[in-house]
């Protein structure tokens, strides 16, 4: 893998980065462990988890694999706040007391002194900004934090959020996560820009959206057991949610190039998601090491113009207002 520069941070991290939301989940820790070894021998370094991913157990079993390694400060690791982390009144949110307590717990699991980005898992209404953002930035004074980011805000909120952090917090937001695929190109419209104009990193969340691009699936076709929509594992990834004739329109678009050019559709939607420009970042994840083996094979190459435009044309979203008016105009402008 190459790496990439990471926003305006100064971070160098792999172009690709490994989510560990199936540890405790579908990967054990031996298993688990077995994917980290993969993705670092790989030239991987940029390693993402959060306090709620299996109750904890993902940081876990994270930490266990950087205490036996011994690499820690080779990586970039990150970690998210949010949603509950325990049965408590004050165990969500983004509140002060719950944004200390979830680092500190975070930090005992992951078996280190400090994170290299913490991220707000989504946004917060209950809480003003203003308590979030003074909390984040007395662990960046602290040392337990080096970075701070969202994910799952919308443009006003992280344009809010920028504005404050950096005239009156003393530090800028320095990245974004939010759903971005085939199969999800809204992120394109307000989100990507801002980010690209204001210097943030950006990282791709369910790049091939919950396992409908990697070939799975099949029009008509009765789903596999042993898959997400097989097993049922989320309410957001079954065909209620993700089945339409937009979508079976991208799948066979994905399957055509993939055909032409030898390669897996997984690895054709992680390709063109690596073409959207430096600052975008996938975030692969990974039941098994040969299934992560397959999916770093997205790295290395690049779709050619012709693919380039098949994919876009298949999978390019309907412009709802002001979107659509604006692109009018820009295009008659132009």
């Amino acid at each position: 893998m190459e790496h990439r520069l990471f926003g305006t941070t100064g971070l160098k991290v792999s172009e690709l980065c490994l989510g560990t939301q199936t540890f405790g989940w579908v990967a054990d820790e031996k298993t688990a462990h077995q994917v980290l070894d993969l993705f670092a021998e790989q030239g991987g370094n940029f390693i993402d988890t959060a306090n709620v991913y299996n109750q904890g157990l993902a940081e876990s079993i994270l930490g266990s694999w950087l205490k036996k390694r011994g690499n820690r400060q080779a990586l970039v690791l990150c970690s998210k706040v949010f949603f509950g982390a325990g049965a408590g009144p004050n165990d969500s949110g983004l509140s002060r007391k719950h944004i200390m307590q979830a680092l500190e717990d975070s930090l005992r699991r992951l078996a280190t002194d400090h994170l290299d980005l913490y991220q707000a898992h989504c946004y917060d209404y209950t809480a003003r900004i203003e308590e979030t953002l003074g909390a984040f930035r007395d662990l960046q004074a602290g040392g337990k934090v080096r970075c701070i980011g969202v994910s799952n805000w919308n443009a006003s909120q992280l344009m809010k959020a920028l504005l404050l952090s950096r005239e009156h917090y003393g530090f800028a937001l320095a990245s974004l996560q939010a759903e971005y695929s085939l199969l999800e190109r809204s992120t394109e419209w307000e989100l990507l820009p801002l980010c690209r104009e204001e210097g943030l990193g950006f990282m791709a969340w369910s790049p091939l959206a919950g396992g409908w691009l990697s070939g799975k699936y099949r029009r008509g076709e009765a789903p596999p057991q042993n898959s997400r929509v097989g097993r049922k594992d989320r309410w957001d990834d079954q065909p209620e949610q993700r089945e339409s004739e937009s979508t079976w329109k991208v799948l066979e678009a994905l399957h055509q190039v993939a055909r032409s050019l030898g390669k897996t559709p997984a690895q054709v939607a992680l390709n063109w998601l690596l073409q959207r420009g430096e600052g975008v970042v996938p975030i692969l994840g990974a039941r098994t090491p040969e299934q992560l083996k397959e999916n770093l094979g997205a790295a290395g190459w690049k779709l050619g113009r012709e693919e380039l435009g098949l994919l876009d044309a298949a999978s390019a979203p309907s412009l709802p207002y002001p979107y659509r008016f604006l692109e009018r105009y820009a295009k008659r402008k132009g």
